[in-house]
């Protein structure tokens, strides 16, 4: 399997990577426990898209983008194409992964003001899970060729169902995941500040916010099983697809913070994204028969996503439940709930 990963790009990348987590962990700390305000949330989203796009613009240039050399030229435009265009899908699909969160956050009534922190973790492990499982992906792929038509049925299969189950309630209650933590550990009834570990009657038991922490690790795993295919039926070169996928999780807590106070003006967005997971999965079908160019890819998807957000706002949400919501779940929740964990 080619890539255009050379040390010196795979530096750039880690140096790139390591800065960005130093800083974000600096403003972490410095800022403490707080609610994140729409303001910071757009702000530090438009800084991780231009730190993306500036990574991108870097490596187009060293692979050069501005040489005088035509077919030099075309790949680097090719390349940096396919980053943009692996971006734009990972950061699409992350938006299922945002409604998870949020979904979370309000079943386990967490505060505010503690979920920055508990995002900022599940992060840096999404960013160890998606390395790995990239790394096996293409171990995969340049093995087994025949991997990418199963890697493509399971997006056409999983575009399907996130069509069919958009818009309906699900049952975090009978999770099994959630059931299964819940037999093995024991759980303090409230919060304690951002600790995970409290002692109740003497004993060190675990807070909720650790059983939000663990969950949102077990979502990241299943997300990652869809995402992953999906950016290779974009690029199989592992220097793209790893780069592609990281930038787009970098910013993902901004994201969240970004979007927790507008998934209802977006309601069909899940619906597009089924449409984008179909559209990919084919791509992959065909991969032997025809190559879809990246561009046309590019452009559909984004196509797809600004339809559904512009019909969004157009067409109401149904009501759910007697919520007044097409997602029940996201309700916020009472005050009385706020720093307790449901009953178990």
């Amino acid at each position: 399997m080619v890539s255009t990963g050379t040390p010196l790009l795979w530096s750039l990348f880690a140096a790139f990577v390591l800065v960005a987590l130093l800083i974000d962990f600096f403003a972490l700390n410095r800022q403490g426990a707080h609610k994140v305000s729409l303001r910071e949330a757009a702000i530090w989203s438009l800084i991780w898209v231009a730190t993306s796009f500036v990574f991108v613009g870097l490596v187009w240039w060293w692979l050069g983008g501005m040489g005088d050399d035509a077919g030099t030229r075309a790949m680097a435009n090719d390349k940096a194409l396919e980053f943009i265009t692996g971006y734009l899908v990972e950061k699409a699909l992350a938006v299922d992964n945002i409604f998870v969160f949020l979904m979370l956050f309000t079943y386990f009534a967490v505060p505010a003001e503690f979920q920055k922190r508990v995002l900022m973790l599940g992060i840096l492990g999404a960013l160890v899970l998606r390395a790995i499982l990239i790394l096996v992906g293409a171990w995969m792929i340049a093995r087994f060729h025949w991997i990418l038509y199963v890697f493509g049925a399971f997006l056409v299969f999983t575009g399907a169902k996130m069509w069919w189950a958009a818009g309906q309630e699900p049952d975090l209650e009978n999770n099994p995941a959630l059931r299964w933590l819940r037999a093995r550990i024991r759980i303090a009834p409230d919060y304690d500040g951002e600790r995970f570990f409290t002692r109740v009657d003497g004993q060190k038991v675990a807070t909720p916010l650790l059983m939000v922490l663990l969950l949102i690790g077990i979502v990241d795993v299943v997300f990652a099983v869809d995402s992953i295919p999906a950016i290779f039926a974009i690029t199989t070169d592992p220097f793209i697809v790893l780069t592609s996928n990281v930038f787009a999780i970098l910013g993902l807590r901004a994201m969240y913070f970004l979007l927790a106070g507008m998934q209802e003006r977006f309601h069909l967005l899940p619906y597009g994204l089924a449409l984008v997971l179909v559209l990919i999965g084919v791509k992959m079908l065909l991969i032997d028969l025809y190559h879809i160019p990246v561009l046309w890819s590019l452009a559909a998807t984004g196509l797809i996503l600004a339809t559904t957000m512009v019909l969004s706002l157009r067409i109401p949400p149904k009501d759910a439940a007697g919520t007044g919501s097409a997602y029940p779940f996201r309700s916020k929740p009472s005050e009385g709930q706020r720093h307790k964990a449901p009953p178990r």
